[in-house]
């Protein structure tokens, strides 16, 4: 793990885009397709207004949420439209965008659909993820009914959660799809996060979620 400490968040969302792209780029070098998994968010969002500017070959790349609430994408707690909103414009409006959500009741009636769109792009090329004060990362969240199966290493690539807090259910990526990125960033912000980031090194997983993904982490944190 490497942790790279900025002056301000302007300049920790630009430089982190700049790394990103990076990533991408030397990726494409290697892969005729790439595959980018962001969060949702109000962290991510000035990296995504940076990052979709960026000269690379967009019609090239997948990108998908590292997870999603349970609502059609015009709600307004659906990530996806932020994502739309910031990422897929400018440029980046060439790439490819990987759902995770269909219009069903509960996520459970369509999840092997929606994996079937997503194994064969794997493993991730580049993922950036957030973290919450709670230490949880995409929704794998502390307490979440599901999370001791999203955290073992023989689980499935997606997994419907509930709980942490949020009014509808979530599809997450596994934490073992996670931590197989090929390249891989965490972004926090202020004191709060990094002082739940530092006691989060000497928790177990379950606790704290985060570190199950820690392993060759850029982290990126500015107050």
């Amino acid at each position: 793990m490497k942790f790279i400490e900025y002056p301000d968040r302007e300049m920790l969302a630009i430089d982190l885009a700049n790394k990103i792209a990076g990533d991408l780029v030397m990726a494409l070098e290697h892969q005729e397709r790439v595959l980018l998994v962001v969060p949702g968010g109000e962290t991510p969002g000035p990296v995504f207004d940076s990052l979709c500017a960026a000269d690379l070959d967009w019609a090239r790349v997948d990108v998908m949420l590292s997870d999603e609430r349970w609502v059609p994408e015009v709600h307004v707690r659906s990530n996806t439209r932020m994502l739309r909103e910031r990422l897929l414009v400018d440029r980046a409006a060439k790439a490819r965008y990987l759902p995770l959500y269909a219009r069903a009741e509960t996520p459970e009636k369509v999840l092997p659909e929606l994996e079937a769109n997503i194994t064969p792009r794997l493993p991730i090329s580049v993922l950036l993820l957030g973290m919450g004060a709670d230490m949880h990362i995409a929704s794998l969240f502390p307490g979440a009914d599901r999370l001791k199966e999203a955290l073992d290493d023989h689980a499935p690539v997606l997994m419907p959660m509930r709980g942490g807090g949020a009014p509808e259910p979530r599809v997450t990526l596994s934490a073992r799809v996670l931590d197989a990125a090929l390249a891989k960033h965490l972004i926090i912000t202020g004191q709060q996060k990094r002082a739940a980031f530092e006691r989060a090194q000497t928790m177990r997983r379950m606790e704290a979620p985060v570190v199950a993904v820690l392993d060759e982490m850029q982290v990126h944190w500015a107050k």
